[in-house]
């Protein structure tokens, strides 16, 4: 098998007339804990159903361990964008997370009657996030955070090589956000783990290398936010934009903000850009 968990090569991708990859490269090592960052819309959950096999490249190469994009079976594990629940919808916790038990083509669990294989094994997937204890609980009656580790449950369910999520903080509380964050690194110790987010400002503690996203791909093998990767988001100093410096040390995160007026000599810019609350 390849020594990379995932390998992209010259892969260009358009819906109609737009291109939304375009030349994009990726190598992933298996144990990385990768963060891919970028704006809305610049192709970071195309990214990501590329790998899946979901859709397929205009041109170029998707392989996933070793076999062509969508042949990994249960291997990996995927958190989806948006994973709403309706209040009626009359589901408990373990019946949610067996339900990662079913695969196109190849049958699976009974509506929402798995067996007691299936149940022991949604059960052993709780117990890595902590939720064990939530089973018989309905599923639209938890806190989002707790949501969000049943889903996470749900992609672990078939012990994946790979663990893919898609902004899986967006709709949770700060607290829960951290503690999502700890269990990332926990569960990177078992497997390989790429997490979705448009905010460049928001880099989690335990990432081990950086991609950012938008249209083009760069990949940084440390766990920080280079200048080249900035602009490939936001554009270079010279583009209409807010230039941003993004520093984060201790326990509280500054954000410094570049000169948004050219005449401006300041080292931090003028003074409207800097918020006292945000140093």
């Amino acid at each position: 098998m390849s020594e990379f968990i995932v390998e992209i090569e010259e892969v260009n991708y358009s819906v109609g007339q737009v291109p939304i990859l375009e030349n994009v490269n990726l190598h992933v090592e298996a144990g990385d804990y990768m963060a891919v960052l970028g704006p809305n819309g610049g192709g970071k959950s195309t990214l990501l159903k590329l790998i899946l096999g979901l859709i397929h490249p205009d041109s170029g190469t998707v392989k996933v361990l070793g076999a062509p994009a969508g042949q990994a079976g249960g291997r990996i594990g995927y958190l989806p964008q948006h994973t709403h629940v309706a209040k009626s919808f009359p589901i408990t916790v373990v019946e949610a997370v067996c339900m990662g038990l079913i695969k196109p083509g190849f049958g699976g669990i009974s509506g929402l009657s798995p067996s007691a294989e299936e149940r022991d094994r949604a059960l052993a997937a709780l117990e890595q996030v902590n939720m064990a204890d939530f089973a018989r609980r309905s599923l639209s009656g938890l806190s989002g955070g707790q949501r969000q580790r049943v889903f996470i449950a749900r992609a672990l369910v078939d012990d994946p090589k790979l663990l893919m999520l898609d902004e899986p903080t967006a709709s949770v509380d700060s607290a829960s956000r951290n503690a999502l964050f700890e269990l990332l690194v926990e569960l990177n110790t078992k497997m390989t783990v790429i997490m979705v987010s448009h905010d460049i400002s928001s880099l989690a503690s335990g990432v081990k290398s950086v991609v950012c996203v938008n249209r083009g791909l760069h990949h940084h093998h440390a766990p920080e936010v280079t200048d080249d990767m900035y602009h490939l988001s936001y554009g270079t100093p010279g583009q209409k934009g807010c230039p941003v410096e993004l520093v984060t040390h201790g326990h509280v995160p500054h954000r410094v903000l570049g000169p948004h007026d050219p005449q401006c000599t300041c080292e931090l810019g003028c003074a409207h850009t800097h918020d006292e609350k945000s140093s």
